[in-house]
């Protein structure tokens, strides 16, 4: 699911701006009509990553932080070995002013 572009693209979008509708996503979009976004918006809807408050005639949409970071912390906890050493390196250098050896 979040292997397409243009999902990636919406919480791009969403974790920008906070929340957005279908129209104001769609203008980012100059490729797709609404109905479109509609689609991307139910596949990320139903794997729960985006959910949806309906304001006067407009549904706003917004990401779910807590599911989002979820289905990803697993997936970048995989990674932490690479980047924890430069973390390190990173706090020494701030917190002592030593150089990165």
């Amino acid at each position: 699911m979040l292997a397409d572009p243009t999902r990636r693209r919406i919480l791009d979008l969403l974790a920008e701006h906070g929340s957005l509708t279908v129209g104001q996503l769609a203008e980012r979009f100059p490729d797709l009509v609404a109905s479109g976004i509609s689609k991307h918006l139910m596949v990320l809807r139903a794997a729960g990553l985006v959910v949806a408050a309906k304001r006067g005639r407009e549904r706003h949409y917004r990401i779910e932080p807590d599911v989002l970071a979820a289905a990803l912390l697993p997936w970048l906890a995989r990674y932490a070995p690479y980047w924890a050493g430069a973390f390190e390196r990173l706090r020494r250098l701030v917190e002592d002013g030593e150089p990165p050896g």
